[in-house]
């Protein structure tokens, strides 16, 4: 699996990351977590708003932060 969290480096940004990484560990997914923070990047994938998630080239969340029971839903 591979994801990535797009966002410049704010607060929120960190967060989703943080939470994304302690949702992978805890069910032990193999996955390659990417953060990405060139705004080139970010708006290659449309994303005019962060953070946002992809997985697997999908963006599934844009704009705002989800909670770890949300990011496990995105993962499986």
């Amino acid at each position: 699996m591979d994801i990535k969290v797009l966002g410049p480096g704010c607060a929120k940004c960190i967060t989703l990351e943080k939470s994304v990484r302690a949702v992978v560990d805890r069910l032990q997914l193999p996955a390659t977590i990417t953060k990405v923070d060139d705004i080139m990047d970010i708006m290659a994938y449309g994303i005019m708003s962060t953070p946002a998630l992809v997985v697997d080239g999908k963006v599934v969340l844009k704009g705002r932060l989800a909670d770890e029971k949300e990011i496990e839903s995105f993962l499986k």
